[in-house]
Order: C-alpha cells, then sequence, then structure tokens
C-alpha cells in the first residue's frame, strides 16, 4: 500500500503548494483488511462445503446442498451487516472503537458466544408462528420452505442494510417463513392463511412500538442522570478553565479558592445553571454558535479572572469527585446488568441453569469487585485533564459493554441463520422432518465467521446510522444507550413482553438525543417504515423463491 506522507516531511511531493493525496488501489486504504476478509470467508465456505457432504452423505442432492449452504451463508453474512452492525454503531459512533478494532471484537467475542452458547439443538419451526403440521411428511417441500425462508430474509436485509435501515433479523426470518409456507400450502393444498398464528403477527406488531419506547425511556432517564449527575461539573469545569478560553490562565493553580467563597462569587450562578452542556467527554466543548456550550463560554466570560479561577476549581473538584464517587456504583450496577443478561440469556443456551440464590451470590461479588476496581482506576485518572478522563472513563465502560453485547448477539441472533439451515441438513440428511435438529459445531463456526465478515463488508452505512446519523455519540452517550437497551431486553424476557432488542437499541439512542436535544427524527421516519414492511418484504421474497424452487426440483 503506498505511504502517506506527513505534514512537514522532506519528500513529499508538492503539487500547488500542497501535498499530493495519497493514492490507493481499487480496494482502498484498506485494501488487506478486504482481501483477508474475503479471503477466510471463501475458504470458510469451501470447507464447510467440503465438511457438508461429507456429514449429509453420498445420496444427497448435491444442486440442493450447494443452495441451502449458499443460502445459509447469505443470511449469517446479512445478519452480521445489519444487527450486529447496529450493536457495534453506538461504539464506532462514540469514537471508543475504530471500524477495525470492532471487527476483532466482533471477531472474537461475536464467535464465541455462536460457538459457546449458539445452542447444541435449535427448533425447526421458529416461534410457533407458522402451523406446518401438514408438511411434517413431505421432507422436501419442508426443506424448501426453509432455504426460501432464508434467502427472502437475507435479501431483505441486504437491501435495508444498503440504505442504512437497522432493522429485525427475527422479523426479516419470521416473515421468510411465512411467505413460503402459505405459498407452499396454498400450492399443495394442505393450507393456507389459516397456517398463519395471527396472535404472534400481533405481538410483533406491537413490538413496533413498545421496544423502541421502553429503551427510549430507560435511556432518557439513565443518560439524564448521568448528564446531571457526572458530566455537568467537567463541562463547567472546561468552559471555565483555560483550554479554548483563557490561555494564560493555568488549571493547575494551586491557590485554589475555597468551594464556598466560588460558589458566591458574583455572576457565578449565571455559569451553573447551565448544565444542559455537558458534552464534557469530547475533545472540545461544543462552541458553535448558539450552542449550549457557546452560552455557558459568554456567560463565564462575564466573571472577572479571579471570578473565573475560583469558580473553576470547585468544578474541577466536583468533576473528579463525580468520577471518584458516582461512576463506580454506575459502573456495578452495569455489570450487574450485563452479567445477568449473559447469565439468563447467552449462557442458559449451553445447559447451564443458575439458580436465583446462587446468582445472586455471583452478581453481589461481581458488582463489589467492579466498583473497587473502578473506583481504583478513576483515582488514577487525576492525573488527566478533565475532558479526558471523563472521556477514558466512559470509553472503558463502553468496551466492555460492547464486549458483552457481542457475546450475547452471537449467542442469540445467530439462530436466525442456524435454526432453518439446520431444519435443512438435518432433511438431507436423514429424509424425514424432526422437531428438533442437532447443530454441528462446524455450523456455528462457518456461520459465525460468515457473520463477521458481513459486518466488514455491508455493515458501516447502518453504523453509521445508528453511531452518528440518529444523534451525535459520545462514550457517556453510547455507553448509556448500551446499558439501557441491555436492562430492557432482560427485563422484557423476565415480563415476557414483545420485544425486539434491534428495536430497543435503536429506542435507546433516540431517548439520549431527547436528553440532547438532538435526535434525528426525520431519519427515523424511513427507519420505522422499514420495520413495517420488514416481515412482509421477506415475506413475499420467500414466497417467490419457494415457487422457483418448486418449479425447478420437483417439474
Amino acid at each position: 500500500m503506498p505511504r502517506t506522507h506527513e505534514p512537514g516531511s522532506s519528500d513529499r511531493p508538492a503539487v500547488s503548494g500542497r501535498a499530493a493525496p495519497a493514492q490507493y488501489g481499487a480496494l482502498g486504504p484498506d485494501r488487506n483488511w478486504h482481501l483477508g476478509a474475503g479471503l477466510i470467508l471463501v475458504a470458510t465456505a469451501v470447507a464447510f462445503t467440503i465438511w457438508a457432504f461429507t456429514h449429509t452423505g453420498t445420496g444427497v442432492n448435491s444442486f440442493i446442498l450447494i443452495l441451502a449452504i449458499a443460502f445459509g451463508l447469505f443470511m449469517a453474512f446479512n445478519i452480521g451487516g445489519n444487527d450486529v452492525a447496529n450493536s457495534f454503531g453506538t461504539s464506532v459512533g462514540a469514537g471508543t472503537l475504530t471500524m477495525k478494532q470492532a471487527l476483532v471484537v466482533a471477531a472474537v467475542f461475536e464467535v464465541s458466544g455462536a460457538v459457546l452458547a449458539g445452542g447444541s439443538v435449535t427448533e425447526t419451526v421458529r416461534s410457533g408462528i407458522v402451523d406446518l403440521g401438514g408438511l411434517q411428511s413431505d421432507a422436501p417441500a419442508f426443506a424448501y420452505i426453509m432455504m426460501s425462508a432464508l434467502l427472502g430474509a437475507a435479501v431483505w436485509l441486504l437491501l435495508a442494510t444498503r440504505m442504512g435501515w437497522p432493522v429485525s433479523t427475527t422479523h426479516a426470518i419470521i416473515g421468510g417463513i411465512v411467505g413460503a409456507a402459505v405459498t407452499t400450502g396454498l400450492v399443495t393444498g394442505t393450507g393456507g392463511l389459516a397456517m398463519v398464528q395471527w396472535g404472534e403477527i400481533g405481538q410483533i406488531a406491537v413490538s413496533w412500538v413498545l421496544s423502541p419506547l421502553l429503551g427510549g425511556i430507560a435511556a432518557y432517564l439513565l443518560f439524564g442522570a448521568i448528564k446531571r449527575r457526572i458530566l455537568a461539573p467537567a463541562a463547567r469545569a472546561i468552559a471555565l478553565g483555560s483550554r479554548g478560553f483563557d490561555e494564560d490562565d493555568d488549571e493547575d493553580d494551586d491557590n485554589d479558592a475555597s468551594e464556598d467563597e466560588s460558589r458566591h462569587v458574583p455572576g457565578y450562578e449565571r455559569v451553573t445553571e447551565l448544565q444542559q452542556s455537558a458534552f464534557a467527554e469530547s475533545a472540545e466543548l461544543d462552541r458553535r454558535p448558539g450552542s449550549p456550550g457557546a452560552e455557558l463560554v459568554e456567560q463565564a466570560g462575564q466573571l472577572s479572572k479571579k471570578e473565573r479561577k475560583a469558580a473553576r476549581n470547585v468544578e474541577r473538584k466536583a468533576a473528579y469527585h463525580a468520577l471518584e464517587k458516582r461512576v463506580p456504583p454506575l459502573a456495578a450496577g452495569a455489570a450487574v446488568v450485563i452479567a445477568a443478561m449473559l447469565m439468563f440469556k447467552g449462557l442458559g443456551n449451553v445447559g447451564l441453569e443458575f439458580t436465583l440464590w446462587r446468582a445472586g451470590v455471583m452478581l453481589i461479588m461481581l458488582a463489589v469487585g467492579v466498583w473497587m476496581a473502578t473506583t481504583v482506576f478513576a483515582r488514577a485518572l487525576r492525573k488527566q485533564t478533565i475532558s479526558r478522563a471523563t472521556f477514558i472513563m466512559f470509553s472503558w465502560l463502553q468496551v466492555f459493554t460492547a464486549c458483552a453485547f457481542a457475546f450475547s448477539h452471537g449467542a442469540n441472533d445467530i439462530a436466525n441463520a442456524v435454526g432453518p439451515f439446520a431444519a435443512v441438513l438435518d432433511v438431507l440428511r436423514t429424509g424425514t422432518v424432526s422437531q428438533e435438529a442437532a447443530v454441528p459445531m462446524a455450523v456455528l463456526i462457518a456461520f459465525g465467521v460468515a457473520l463477521i465478515a458481513g459486518l466488514w463488508f455491508v455493515g458501516r452505512k447502518v453504523i453509521h446510522t445508528v453511531g452518528t446519523g440518529l444523534t451525535s455519540m459520545h462514550p457517556s452517550s453510547g455507553f448509556a444507550a448500551e446499558l439501557a437497551a441491555a436492562a430492557t431486553v432482560l427485563l422484557a424476557s423476565v415480563l415476557g413482553l414483545p420485544v425486539s432488542s434491534t428495536h430497543i437499541l435503536i429506542g435507546a439512542v433516540l431517548g439520549v438525543g431527547i436528553v440532547n436535544r438532538a435526535a434525528n427524527w426525520k431519519l427515523m421516519r424511513p427507519i420505522f417504515l422499514a420495520w413495517i414492511i420488514t416481515l412482509p418484504a421477506a415475506a413475499g421474497i420467500g414466497a417467490v423463491t419457494v415457487l422457483l424452487l418448486r418449479a425447478l426440483f420437483l417439474a
């Protein structure tokens, strides 16, 4: 890859007084990453195909098996491009992780979740959405339904991903199964619309409103508290300090005034009223004309230098105090929520059952350990500037939530591709339809690799939508959105509410935007429309696909 030139380098070619732009090949600056990811995906697909033929035996229809493998890997690829990208959007948008770091984290935790907790068996008829009792004796028809559902869901996910719309992969695969099954029932005379459990479809419709509403409320309350209790002192300290305001003022002057004196300096009350300007974790306070940051600096400018320094010292102390005293219990609570989600929605898939009291003891131990560790870490950050200390603290918290989300996602949502494919594989191997089908480890590994490849190759638009399009993200707001989403998913699971984790996270991002008065409702309109048409769109594609498969193989 041609190397770029740093400003001031002696070997830089001059073009009209400017450095020549770096030249990259057709694949851009990430050429090696693209080639590496592509080669790994191709090698995995080839190796998996060879394994599949040995697993199913010599009597299998080779063309059908190859199509099933292609449809299954394509579905996993698009889950990575949409659902996984949605999960990492807040982390990448906040600047906590780069795209390459997100790929590495996803590669480790998504694949680990799929392999370790992806489930050893999966129901071949998902969620009881469609009654396939009349097709249980027709194994080929059943296999074509599942293959069509995979392709129908995958094609719709790809279209939504290209538009940057985060949608529910669970709703997509359900739509594909409904469309393919009903079409098969009508063609064979074994059923029709009566096959659909319309009550379940109604619950999906409820989730379009309930999921983002719950996620939004949780994030609004959580980030609002973080902003008032932790970020506001830091924001005021930055505005009152030397950075970007008074270059000759020494921020580390030891002649601190007492808190009581500085709280009553003339005009200081005007500054303290502007707590809503707390973007302290960003590199620099937002001072664009009309912004709260600009208003805060303007108000601070009315104070004398002595008054500013006295007020600033109070806010610096308050900011560090908030990091040391308020962040540790927040981190401990976050650890409990994340650990509980992993216990009951991830590790529970491998048969690790946790009784209530044992889970409680483990969570208490974890909370105490995280509380102490975070306290020590916060004290070590006193050597950093306030803005950097706040950024580092919430960046680390968000890294942990991102890793936990990745593991939980790999453990659960990979089933949207693995479930139907395992059903097809079992039919091709045994010639019969089973209520449950074993999921070989090779399937979980191959689909996990496809998941990561999808994130890298097509996930950027969804990451942009979630991380920057709906509202601006910083580590603290991204952490709040992820934690609020995790808590909502956990609570909804306990209460049995019909929710979608994708929709919950989008609602949480909007909740953060409402707190900052910066939610992009214009972008939310096409996303909400995409949620509504996900099921019928996948159903339509699935219906067409099953007709083509039946015409091709049953003619």
